[in-house]
């Protein structure tokens, strides 16, 4: 398979998004904005050439935007192959380009976000295993720091302290998110405006630094959902789904008047 490397030149062109077809989806101009300042600090953005069928995303660890310290590594940000190209090795490839272009770049390794089983929007700790990643650090609920040494003797990747025990102040219903994943720029707005109409306690936090995202209160930054200060999900909800949770919760759509 041929893959493609966004470059400041091609990024407007290029088609990037894993299940959205369209360059003039607002969801895919709000992650290129994002790409094309992160390309200054070493992101790289690895696709097939076939539209939305795989890539891998990565930047040096000192630059993700999650609440992880390991310096000298390289952080894979998203690493996806649809199911149709599942099994021909690509993703093997994709991860063996990135094994490599970490250790030209003299990193110690590599790091990526995962969990004890396969969830939405995290890498599949299983494959993640078979390719020789090793556990560094966890925090709750679910996640799973893994890391790829280079060296035995390199210093082993931690999540921050107010990552690994995550909760908040806010009262109601609280979402952090970024930017890094395009659905937000979709699901956040569309929440917002749900919450409003049922009447339901709702802010949307806006990481939109590499300091806020270092100092997030959750692992998982593209989207971190809150209640009363207990983290819920990091699940891009649709709208049903924010419901069905608020529901649970006890509230209720506002009758007419």
């Amino acid at each position: 398979m041929e893959y493609i490397k966004l470059t400041p030149e091609n990024l407007g062109s290029e088609h990037i998004c894993c299940a959205i077809s369209s360059n003039r989806d607002p969801q895919v101009a709000s992650k290129k904005a994002w790409i094309a300042q992160r390309l200054a600090e070493g992101l790289v953005f690895l696709k097939s050439k076939e539209r939305g069928k795989c890539f891998i995303e990565y930047i040096p660890a000192e630059f993700a935007w999650v609440p992880v310290d390991a310096d000298g590594y390289m952080h894979i940000n998203c690493f996806w192959v649809s199911g149709s190209m599942k099994g021909h090795g690509y993703a093997n490839a994709l991860l063996d380009a990135c094994v490599q272009d970490s250790r030209a770049k003299g990193k110690t390794g590599i790091t990526v976000i995962s969990s004890p089983k396969k969830m939405p929007f995290l890498s599949d700790p299983n494959y993640l295993a078979h390719k020789g990643f090793q556990v560094a650090d966890t925090a709750a609920p679910y996640y799973t720091l893994f890391y790829l040494p280079f060296d035995e003797n390199a210093l082993v990747p931690q999540f921050r302290a107010q990552a690994k025990a995550p909760q908040t102040d806010e009262k109601g219903f609280a979402l952090y998110y970024t930017a890094g994943c395009p659905y937000t720029a979709k699901y956040v707005p569309l929440i917002n405006q749900k919450a409003q109409e049922w009447g339901i306690p709702f802010q949307s936090i806006h990481i939109n630094s590499l300091e806020q995202a270092k100092n997030a209160p959750a692992a998982w930054t593209n989207y971190a959902l809150f209640y009363d200060g207990q983290y819920l999900t990091n699940e891009i909800l649709s709208e049903k789904k924010f419901l069905r949770i608020a529901e649970s919760f006890g509230y209720e759509k506002k009758s007419d008047i």
